[in-house]
């Protein structure tokens, strides 16, 4: 499906209608035709090869919803695969898309799969800056990296809350431990790592690129995205470290609570041991037993368990098991 479409030249927009092949024909030889699709079919992308000479692996790069980051060359054009991240706050998972773009000197199209990080916007403010937009499909593909770059501070932001929920749920005093939601947040971290970690290569690929849409301004942008990146890289570990601290924090607590239980249990045993004795002695059948005609025995007996119960209780209590 087309999102978005038009032929600029000079920086500005001559036309947003027609076919592929009249927007090429009004963008001239010094302008240039950028093209949005949003889960495209197979024929619009074969019309898109077609009008723009694009590389058949190019569009199986654009057809594939899992490709991992990576940038290649087909003759004069520049395909670049980006994996697009956004964090949903009420349901608290991880979003992840798939962006690809195919530029030249003379076209920029992108193909995007899923809704993770929308360009609408992205074309609307370009537009109105004639001056940015004029120095050609380079600076628009800077654009859209930048942006999916800069979509990724805010899932580290929602993990980073999650990993926060998780920490004080492992040390408080509920019950309830949080190992399944540990789980899924590291698989997450690590979904959100596959997204991250390949682009820094293709950023080093990018700044030391010899292609006519690249050039030394443009090659100064693609370094300050590369240094937002690597914060990301950095967070991304660091992360990866508190999951990992967590679930081992959260399996000792689980280990040490094991523990107090094994201990209580133990310690109302030997409590109950005393009278189960006692019991355990008087109900043997025998005719000749001390106390059996004593006029106070059974008050005697009941009170000396009761003294002995409660010494042991008070013992276990002072020593933490009870």
């Amino acid at each position: 499906m087309i999102i978005g479409q038009g032929a600029y030249r000079g920086g500005r927009l001559v036309t947003d209608e027609g076919g592929f092949g009249q927007l090429a024909e009004a963008c001239g030889d010094d302008g240039f035709v950028w093209v949005g699709l949003k889960d495209p079919s197979r024929e619009e992308l074969e019309r898109a090869a077609e009008a723009f000479g694009l590389h058949p692996l190019a569009i199986e790069d654009a057809e594939a919803t899992h490709e991992r980051p990576k940038v290649d060359v087909f003759g004069e054009t520049l395909t670049l695969v980006l994996r697009s991240a956004r964090y949903d706050e009420e349901e608290e998972r991880l979003e992840v898309g798939q962006i690809t773009v195919m530029s030249s000197p003379g076209h920029v199209l992108v193909v995007r799969r899923g809704d993770a990080v929308p360009l609408n916007d992205l074309r609307g403010r370009m537009e109105s800056d004639p001056e940015w937009l004029r120095q050609g499909p380079g600076v628009v593909l800077h654009a859209i990296l930048d942006t999916v770059v800069e979509a990724y501070l805010p899932v580290l932001t929602g993990i980073d809350s999650d990993i926060a929920e998780v920490e004080a749920a492992v040390f408080s005093e509920d019950r309830h431990m949080p190992t399944q939601r540990i789980y899924e947040l590291t698989r997450e971290v690590l979904e959100f790592r596959k997204s991250v970690y390949p682009l820094s290569r293709v950023m080093e690929t990018l700044t030391r690129l010899a292609h006519p849409l690249v050039n030394d301004d443009l090659r100064r942008y693609f370094r300050d995205t590369e240094d937002d990146l690597k914060r990301v890289v950095d967070q991304i570990h660091t992360e990866r470290e508190l999951l990992d601290s967590a679930l081992e924090a959260n399996l000792a607590q689980v280990g040490l609570r094991q523990n107090e239980d094994m201990r209580k249990m133990s310690a109302w045993v030997a409590i109950a041991a005393v009278p189960t004795m006692v019991a355990g002695i008087y109900g043997m059948n025998f005719d000749y037993m001390p106390e059996l005609d004593a006029r106070y025995g059974y008050f005697v007996v009941m009170a000396v368990v009761t003294l002995i119960c409660l010494a042991l209780h008070r013992t276990f209590k002072r020593s933490g098991w009870l």
